[in-house]
């Protein structure tokens, strides 16, 4: 399988209430926020009455080919595209999920990860609940699905029972539901069709895609309720001040035509290849983009420095995610087919080439020897955000800190790597400045390791370990019946 070039996202949501079309449209907009996640997408419809439901592994093309729509009838719908980083890889995985129970049907699509899931797991399981799938929305869906007790809403007790990043889509037969945890890691939107329509997506180029206009974002710790009665909203979190929105969605994950937190992104992109100009000024004849995550800080470098700009590197649109590499040579091949080089552009040139990120940094430096194989006369290698050095328990797939080339490497190790001139990263100040934002605005974990929500990794495994006692326990005492 081929290698981890860049960290994964867990998956992107959208809703629609109120619209004839609403499966279409949700279609539309999974196709929008296809960048969020690329091995399942899943959409669930509802005329008032029924559920209808078709998901499936792969594109949201591939998913969905025309004819599986037509069955999707009914005003609400909620969608997802994923990967899979907590739970594993297969259909039964992929959402949004759903469940028929004492309140109704219920459907639920989830992106970011819950920090105390295996603790609420444990407790649902102690009181008899039967899971599907190994992934944490399903903890959410069993959560919701407990019957109302001494006239508790069990939406809020529901939501402020979760910890770590959440942004949720609900459906109910009656409304569309989302949710975002009170630090804000993941982006939630509200949209608005010409007839009236509610759109709720994870980011505003989806609402491009459908022509829906933006209204606002969902705050942290808001939940918005969407009925034939309009919007309501209701503050699940009023105690809670601090906000951690995931800078690393201005870095790379968001695309560049969406707008989040009044900010759009393509221009926060190029004030940090600004950023990385004043910071790191450097004698070269050309700046060249690692594309597509590099594009928008080099043009920002670029335009700050005064060196000429050049795509050197062409990538190829149409190739996917490889998995079968029977030998050396199909590994080499599988290299130069996404990027290629125009030779001619970097021949006997000093060369800057700007990536968004150097995980592991093996890509990094295959497009180092690439341009130095090509006849450039010097390879300064410039990033457009801090080194990473922690691992994100908030819904990015970050590597371990064994794996990140950051965390285990000074900066003249990791260049001697890379074979670069040089290397240099921009600073979490410059970052930070490039967002317009203050940076208590921020989680910056993967730089810097302060995690806004706690997480103790020793406690997930204790779980573990008891669950496996459990089951071993059960194996080995066969002589009774295990149901009396």
């Amino acid at each position: 399988m081929e290698q981890q070039t860049h960290p994964k996202h867990y998956c992107g949501v959208f809703g629609v209430y109120g619209h004839p079309n609403a499966a279409e449209l949700t279609y539309y907009g999974l196709y929008a926020l296809q960048h969020r996640g690329q091995e399942s997408a899943g959409i669930v419809s509802c005329d008032g009455k029924l559920f209808r439901q078709h998901k499936g592994m792969g594109l949201v093309p591939q998913v969905f080919k025309g004819e599986e729509l037509h069955g999707l009838i009914g005003k609400m719908a909620i969608g997802h595209t994923r990967y899979s980083t907590t739970g594993s890889s297969h259909i039964g995985n992929a959402q949004p999920l759903t469940v028929d129970c004492s309140r109704g049907q219920i459907a639920i699509a989830h992106n970011g990860n819950l920090t105390n899931a295996a603790v609420l797991r444990e407790e649902l399981e102690e009181r008899g609940s039967i899971f599907q799938t190994t992934v944490d929305s399903e903890i959410v869906l069993h959560w919701l699905a407990q019957p109302t007790q001494n006239g508790e809403n069990t939406l809020v007790s529901t939501i402020r029972k979760l910890e770590g990043a959440y942004s949720l889509l609900v459906m109910t037969e009656r409304e569309l539901i989302g949710a975002r945890d009170p630090h804000g890691f993941r982006p939630l939107c509200i949209g608005r069709m010409d007839n009236g329509a509610y759109v709720l997506s994870s980011e505003t180029c989806a609402l491009d895609l459908i022509q829906a206009k933006f209204v606002r974002d969902v705050e942290p710790g808001e939940i918005v309720i969407i009925d034939d009665n309009g919007l309501r909203s209701i503050q699940a979190f009023p105690e809670q001040e601090k906000r951690s929105f995931c800078i690393f969605e201005y870095v790379y994950f968001a695309r560049p035509d969406s707008n989040i937190a009044d900010q759009n992104v393509y221009k926060v992109r190029v004030n940090m290849g600004r950023e990385l100009a004043r910071e790191n000024p450097l004698e070269a004849d050309i700046v060249v983009p690692i594309p597509d995550s590099g594009n928008c800080a080099a043009l920002g470098y670029a335009l700050e420095s005064g060196i000429p700009f050049e795509m050197a590197f062409v990538r190829n649109h149409y190739v996917g995610r490889s998995f079968l590499q029977p030998s050396q040579l199909i590994r080499d091949f599988n290299v130069r087919v996404k990027l290629n080089l125009i030779t001619d552009l970097v021949k006997d040139k000093r060369v800057i080439i700007v990536d968004d990120s150097i995980v592991r940094g093996t890509t990094c430096k295959k497009r180092v020897n690439s341009l130095k194989e090509a006849g450039a006369k010097e390879v300064h290698v410039l990033v457009s955000c801090p080194p990473h050095k922690n691992p994100c328990v908030y819904g990015i797939d970050f590597p371990d800190r064994s794996k990140l080339m950051a965390a285990n490497n000074t900066l003249d190790e990791i260049c001697q790597y890379l074979d670069a001139d040089s290397l240099n990263y921009l600073s979490q100040d410059g970052m930070v400045r490039a967002t317009g934002k203050p940076k208590e605005s921020f989680c910056m974990a993967c730089y810097d390791g302060q995690y806004p929500v706690e997480y103790d990794a020793s406690v997930d495994k204790h779980i573990m370990e008891r669950r496996r006692e459990r089951s071993e326990s059960l194996v080995a005492d066969d002589s009774q019946p295990k149901l009396l």
